[in-house]
């Protein structure tokens, strides 16, 4: 018989090291695969890992997608530090977008400088309005955030599908689903002629240094982290677990609404149905490979970034469909939940031994 029994002291070393024996395992795991589809793995990890980040061009697109990757990880870490679980941030990121939109239709004809802080402003509270309905279900009805934060996803999507083949579809867009394209006063400026990357980047860089302060240096993170891993210790140093849910959840939803912001102002400059090709749910990944830690999610992030970036890659270069870029992330996350299993648990064999 098969059986888990909870260490007593689980390895620091061990739980620091995990990552990277989750990433040797999904390249080891990604070899075989190509081989299972005839193609050389040379070749495969060529094309994921190589010619991404091989240009220009191809460093400035691992920086726009790592940015909402990163942003979006360190709000929800801070939750997930007080066991506070958040698995909305995609809703959360579309409800973001399509406050942004709204302020920058609204102001369709201004050239102001505050349409865009307005923008980012709309974003945050939306996003952690969003967040803040499974909070709310949490305190108050007791309901699990985890299924309450993934329902509201497809709301804010079908609300989204709603906005872009309804009232806000642009009339002269051939029929599309998608808004009017951004007034120049709402859009964030490319650093660089013919590179998509922006000043998007540098918000997230701001977000990850905040959550970095608030995790690791304020008494805010240290109460999050006591919730999070002691719970009875934190009940007994009067350590309100309501405020804690509220904490992770609106912290997780403000950085989502941003990054929603910065995708709808940056390189799509406009509001589509695809505004997101999933980073509210690969953020978890990247939360969790970065061991919840804010540099570490730094790292997580471009690595997931460069998954992206790969799946593109191999999708024109060993003609691969588009799935193989979630079937990377589906193995990174499954290989580093089953390490850190086995650092909580010893593996046995045989019957429990009865107490005398």
């Amino acid at each position: 018989m098969l059986r888990l029994e909870l260490r007593p002291a689980p390895s620091a070393a061990a739980s620091l090291a995990t990552p990277l024996v989750a990433i040797a395992l999904t390249l080891v795991s990604g070899a075989i695969l190509f081989a299972a589809l005839g193609r050389d793995p040379a070749e495969g990890f060529r094309a994921f890992f190589v010619e991404p980040s091989s240009s220009a061009y191809g460093l400035a697109e691992l920086m726009l997608k790592a940015g909402p990757l990163m942003l979006i990880g360190t709000g929800l870490a801070i939750g997930y530090r007080a066991n506070v679980w958040n698995i909305g941030a995609e809703g959360q990121l579309v409800l973001g977008a399509i406050a942004g939109t709204g302020v920058a239709l609204a102001f369709d004809e201004s050239d102001s400088l505050l349409v865009l802080p307005g923008m980012f402003l709309a974003g945050a509270l939306a996003g952690a309005a969003w967040a803040a309905i499974p909070a709310w279900l949490r305190t108050r009805f007791n309901a699990n955030e985890i299924l309450t934060s993934l329902m509201l996803v497809y709301i804010a999507q079908l609300l989204l599908s709603w906005l872009v083949h309804g009232p806000w579809r642009d009339p002269q867009g051939f029929n599309f689903p998608q808004s009017k394209l951004f007034a120049e006063a709402a859009l964030l400026a490319p650093w660089f002629e013919g590179l998509r990357v922006t000043n998007a980047f540098l918000i997230a860089i701001a977000g990850v240094a905040i959550g970095w302060l608030v995790i690791e240096r304020s008494f805010l993170g240290f109460r999050l982290r006591v919730s999070g891993e002691a719970p009875d210790a934190a009940r007994y140093a009067g350590f309100d677990a309501k405020r804690a849910v509220w904490v992770g959840m609106l912290a997780g939803g403000l950085a989502a609404g941003i990054a929603g912001v910065a995708e709808v102002a940056g390189p799509v400059g406009q509001l589509t149905p695809n505004v997101s090709p999933g980073y509210g749910f690969a953020a978890i990944i990247a939360a969790f490979v970065g061991r919840l830690r804010p540099i570490g999610i730094v790292f997580a992030s471009l690595l997931i970034a460069l998954l992206y970036l790969g799946g593109e890659s191999a999708q024109i270069a060993l003609n691969l469909p588009a799935a193989i870029t979630g079937v990377f992330q589906g193995m990174l996350l499954i290989y580093l939940l089953a390490a850190d299993v086995l650092i909580r648990y010893r593996v046995r064999f045989g019957h429990r031994r009865a107490r005398a």
